[in-house]
């Protein structure tokens, strides 16, 4: 068996439009899935991703793309090396390269900066060679140092970089030549092309003379260039970067992301033509789509956790118990407006890894109270991020855990200051609830389990799981799984599914679909996305 990142496809697309009776409500737009290829009510987009020069024939080569984005900036820049946010690793698809990229829409693997895909010259030695003329938006050229040092920054235990533990099977990256770079791996490791494009190429020297400006306006060679980060207007603009000549180019002259977390805002902005495009539509603004608007969700990754701190919470039968203490049927269905599928393996169910877990949790309230009552547990602190888009499960969550009869303490912060409050101990938690999509760094299930399961950022500072018996278990079979290959590796990983699913250091509550409403008549060749985000890659704009 071979494993290969999921490949979005027309038919997976749930695509709604006024004329298809979205008006009718969520439970019949949902009826569609899996239904035939029903188109929106525009038809200005004729041609789909992957298809760059059919689009660029039917796009204004000089006009604008406008978005609205639910998701706010993060706690830090744009610097790939360290950016996590999901406004900012949407930005850098447009903005910076790695030697090769996931298309965020066809999630297919494709030389971005290198000329082809690495060759392969024994077991464990890799060639890439530069391509040729790239250089960075600021016209310097893109040499073989720049790889170098780009690789070598993310793999400095000095830099912290959460991307570190995506690479650890490379033992060095040197130069051969002006243009060519030398992968050299520990062992051999089936997903190099894939895995190698979660390290962006940075120019060198610009990093060095200004590090903290390189993160506040990052220098990249992707088809655009960022001209404000939005983070004194609250709009990233980007214009066409004219020295990009890769596969990819930028079939608009600019674009404007405004960041709109508020849904009545988001929604107001796609409805009154304000941008094109906007991510996480409300479920309970869904009727109010009007053609040209066309509505479409997929299932991906991206998930809801529940996240324990294993410290507090050190037996694992309280963690157990909280998750057996929630209504998934009622969080999915009236939380969620059947937007979501609640987790039954670590991934979801349509990923190429996927076997049903060992241990799934569902709603059982006795069992719950039973397992508490062992673990000693009379109260818990519970925090959630407050994200609009799951802002109906927040109560349900609340509700259930306090018909355990134990003394539930609420807070709800910004995704932001929920983190800083955990890594800055500012007070105490035992549970938070939170979305992840690790997916948009790649989707095999050793980078997804790595994201939570491995760094030192979540297990040890987040965590505090490093150290147990589970987490050696899991880190020996996650080294053990990624030098096999074909079902071996998939065996290994299903294992390890089972292992976090008894653990539950960290674990989803469901699996979700992200409604994305887009303008069918103004943009030319867009696909919503399976991940956190918006992507405009291969598409352009009939409008001015």
């Amino acid at each position: 068996m071979t494993i290969s990142t999921p490949r979005a496809s027309r038919r997976d697309f749930i695509r709604l439009s006024s004329t298809l009776g979205v008006a009718a409500g969520l439970t019949a737009a949902l009826a569609a899935c899996g239904g035939s290829d029903s188109t929106g009510a525009g038809s200005g987009a004729t041609a789909s991703a992957g298809e760059p020069a059919a689009n660029a024939a039917a796009s204004n080569a000089d006009g604008t793309i406008t978005a609205g984005i639910s998701y706010e900036l993060g706690t830090n820049g744009y610097d790939p090396m360290t950016t996590s946010a999901a406004l900012t690793v949407a930005a850098n698809w447009h903005t910076l390269e790695g030697l090769t990229e996931l298309h965020p829409a066809t999630r297919e693997c494709y030389a971005a900066l290198a000329a082809g895909l690495p060759n392969q010259v024994d077991d464990t030695t890799y060639e890439v060679t530069l391509r040729d003329g790239a250089a960075f938006s600021d016209g310097t050229p893109v040499t073989a140092d720049d790889v170098v040092f780009s690789f070598e920054r993310v793999l400095d235990p000095g830099n912290n970089s959460l991307y570190s533990q995506f690479i650890t099977f490379i033992d060095s990256v040197a130069k051969k030549d002006d243009a060519t770079v030398t992968i050299t791996t520990k062992y051999p490791y089936s997903l190099v092309a894939e895995r190698i494009s979660v390290v962006k190429i940075v120019p060198r020297a610009a990093v060095e003379a200004d590090a903290a400006a390189f993160d506040m306006n990052p220098i990249g060679t992707g088809p655009y260039t960022m001209t404000d980060n939005g983070a004194a207007s609250q709009t990233i603009v980007f214009e066409r970067n004219d020295n990009y000549n890769g596969p990819h180019p930028a079939l608009a002259k600019s674009m404007t992301w405004q960041i709109l977390p508020d849904d009545t805002t988001r929604t107001n902005a796609i409805t009154s033509s304000a941008v094109q495009a906007i991510d996480a539509v409300p479920v309970a603004n869904l009727a109010t789509m009007q053609a040209p608007i066309t509505v479409a969700a997929q299932q991906g990754f991206s998930l809801l956790f529940a996240m324990f701190n294993n410290a507090t919470l050190s037996d694992v039968r309280a963690r157990q118990a909280i998750l057996y203490a929630l209504d998934y049927d009622k969080i999915c269905e009236t939380g969620m407006g059947t937007l979501a599928t609640p987790a039954t393996c670590f991934v979801q169910a349509d990923h190429p890894a996927y076997k049903q877990a060992s241990t799934v949790y569902t709603y059982d309230a006795d069992k719950a109270k039973s397992l508490l009552a062992e673990a000693g547990v009379t109260s818990i602190n519970l925090l959630c991020s407050d994200h609009g888009w799951f802002a109906s499960v927040r109560p349900i969550i609340r509700e259930n855990l306090e018909s355990l009869g134990i003394t539930v303490h609420y807070d709800e912060k910004k995704s932001a200051d929920v983190y800083s409050f955990i890594d800055s101990a500012q007070g105490d938690w035992d549970v938070v609830i939170a979305p992840g999509d690790p997916s948009v760094f790649g989707n095999d299930a050793d980078l997804l389990m790595r994201w939570w399961y491995a760094g030192d950022t979540w297990t040890d500072t987040r965590l505090h799981w490093k150290g147990t018996d589970a987490y050696n278990q899991v880190q020996a079979a996650l080294d053990e799984a990624v030098q096999l290959d074909g079902e071996a590796q998939v065996a290994k990983w299903q294992e390890i599914f089972d292992l976090i699913a008894a653990d539950v250091p960290l674990y989803p509550i469901f699996h979700r679909k992200s409604p994305t409403a887009y303008d069918a008549e103004a943009l030319v060749g867009f696909q919503p996305i399976a991940l956190t985000g918006l992507s405009f890659v291969d598409v352009g704009t009939t409008a001015a």
